[in-house]
């Protein structure tokens, strides 16, 4: 604990540096990798979606000795693929069937054969008709919610950063969203409507993370207009990814533990919610280093001043100038009159005495 703290202050205080930004080829390969596979497995695969969204008949039965694949197979004579899977809740085990619509001799048909393969009577069956149109609206009003989400962040970022900031944090919550939609296709993952909640909890975490790098950028670049340091921009960023490393690392460990637990340990519900945070959280984790460049540091006037070196000024962010974002204009020396440099070249026993107060108003009567 104490060598992994020692080396956080050294990160800190610019001791040890690892050149993140000088390697953004690198994390930009990492990420075109992981988004190109994310989006063939969308194209190939698909997204494999709920009950909830594509509609369908659910029913639950307590039984601790019914086979899971006995009554998927019986129940497959009269649904097509039917999804069986077995829950633990408060001690007891539940096998959970749900097909696609069926209609009424459909349900009484697969309710007794369930109900045979649980050794229970079909009146212990509990059968659950479920609307895709329930999905359908929820669906809406997650997508409305996203956008409101999206247009506000952009304000809040252009307007306490830059524009380009804005921009590319917006890119990083979609880049995070797309990379785990692919993982749950590869996979084959159920989307269901806990999934939206475990993917707003991911565009929480990438935002969350996105202005505390950002907001180290913009402390660490205040200075370069002047000269008083000796960084350039792209140094400057480079130490704010690397101050921030220990924190984004602490955060992805943390939040790691429960979502571990609710993977493994929790019921069908909570899995869904938390499938998809572990995904998110290394994504988030991956474009970090590249993401800061291409936000802070693509400017033609960050540019410059890595090229001019130190004391230049950088564009993109807040100068010490009269405007934002303007590094400050240097006054002009203005040309000294003749009649005042000749005075002021004269030796100081060569100039005029002032005249005492007497002398003055003598020569004020004549």
């Amino acid at each position: 604990m104490s060598a992994s703290k020692s080396w956080g202050n050294r990160l800190y205080r610019g001791e040890v540096s690892y050149d993140f930004i000088g390697k953004q080829k690198r994390w930009y390969t990492i990420s075109g990798v992981l988004l190109l596979v994310s989006v063939l497995s969308l194209l190939v695969f698909g997204l494999k979606f709920s009950l909830e969204f594509r509609g369908g008949s659910q029913f639950r039965v307590k039984s601790d000795t019914a086979s899971v694949e006995t009554i998927r197979s019986h129940v497959a004579a009269t649904s097509k693929a039917p999804t069986v899977q077995s829950e633990t809740v408060l001690g007891h085990r539940y096998v959970v069937v749900k097909t696609t619509p069926l209609t009424p001799d459909q349900q009484t048909s697969v309710r007794n054969v369930i109900a045979k393969d649980a050794g229970v009577q079909p009146n212990d069956v509990s059968p659950t008709l479920i609307s895709g149109s329930w999905g359908h609206e929820i669906t809406q009003k997650a997508i409305t919610g996203l956008i409101i989400f999206v247009a506000l962040v952009l304000l809040y970022l252009a307007i306490f950063y830059e524009w380009k900031m804005a921009l590319s944090g917006i890119i990083a919550l979609v880049h995070d969203l797309v990379i785990t939609a692919g993982i749950y296709a590869l996979v084959g993952f159920e989307v269901s409507p806990a999934t939206v909640i475990g993917f707003l909890t991911i565009l929480g975490y990438s935002l969350y993370d996105t202005v505390v790098v950002f907001d180290k950028v913009r402390e660490n670049t205040k200075g370069l207009g002047s000269t008083k340091t000796d960084q350039t921009f792209t140094q400057a960023a480079n130490l704010a990814v690397n101050q921030t490393l220990i924190r984004s690392l602490n955060t992805s460990l943390i939040a790691l533990i429960p979502v571990a637990s609710l993977l493994f340990a929790g019921i069908d519900l909570h899995r869904h919610a938390a499938a998809g945070r572990p995904e998110g959280a290394r994504a988030g984790d991956a474009r970090a280093p590249a993401q800061v460049r291409r936000g802070a540091g693509q400017g033609r006037g960050a540019g410059r001043a890595d090229r001019a070196g130190p004391g230049a000024g950088a564009r993109g962010l807040r100068g010490p100038g009269r405007h934002p974002g303007r590094p400050a204009r240097r006054r002009r020396d203005r040309p000294v009159r003749a009649g005042r440099a000749a005075r002021a070249a004269q030796p100081a026993g060569a100039r005029r005495p002032r005249a005492e107060p007497a002398q003055r108003e003598a020569a004020l009567r004549r």
